[in-house]
C-alpha cells in the first residue's frame, strides 16, 4: 500500500548502505563529550572531530594559548593513530581561535607537528569555544 501525505518517514534506510564506516575511538585523546565520535571513517578517509585543550586524563583544559595549542594537536594526533594515521596523513585543518592574534603562534607550534607538504587549512576567529577554550582544531585524514 502506499504511503499518504501523513504516514512518519521511516528512521532506517530500506537499502544496506555499501559506505563502508567505522568508529574511531581511543583513551589516547579526551572522550567525546556529547553526541559526536573521536573520528569516523569512511574507506580510505577519516574525519577527526575537533579537538581542544584537554588533557584526556583528568578532562580539563590546560592553561595558557601555547599548552593549549600543543595539547589540540597532540589530541589530534592520538586519535589520527587510533585510526592507524599519523598528522602526516592529515590533508584538511581547520582551526577556530577566540583570539585570531594567537594565529602567529599556532603557525610557530604547527611547525613541529606538521611537516611539508602542508595540509590545506583555514582558521576562523570565533566568539568562544566549549569550555571557554582558546583554540579548537579538526582535520580530514587520508589513509594509504
Amino acid at each position: 500500500m502506499p504511503r499518504s501525505r501523513n504516514d512518519p518517514i521511516p528512521l532506517t534506510d530500506p537499502e544496506p548502505s555499501s559506505m563502508n564506516k567505522r568508529i574511531i575511538q581511543t583513551a589516547d585523546a579526551p572522550a567525546a563529550i556529547g553526541t559526536y565520535s573521536q573520528a569516523v571513517q569512511v574507506d580510505q578517509t577519516v574525519y577527526l572531530s575537533g579537538q581542544i585543550g584537554l588533557d584526556p586524563v583528568s578532562m580539563q583544559l590546560v592553561e595558557g594559548i601555547e599548552a593549549q595549542i600543543h595539547q589540540v594537536f597532540g589530541n589530534l594526533a592520538a586519535v589520527a593513530a587510533a585510526a592507524g594515521g599519523s598528522l602526516s596523513d592529515v590533508v584538511k585543518l581547520n582551526v577556530f581561535l577566540t583570539d585570531l592574534g594567537h594565529f602567529p603562534k599556532v603557525n610557530e607550534i604547527m611547525a613541529g607537528y606538521f611537516s611539508q607538504p602542508y595540509p590545506a587549512r583555514a582558521a576562523v576567529g570565533v566568539a568562544a569555544l566549549p569550555r571557554g577554550a582558546l583554540v579548537e582544531a579538526d582535520a580530514v585524514m587520508v589513509l594509504g
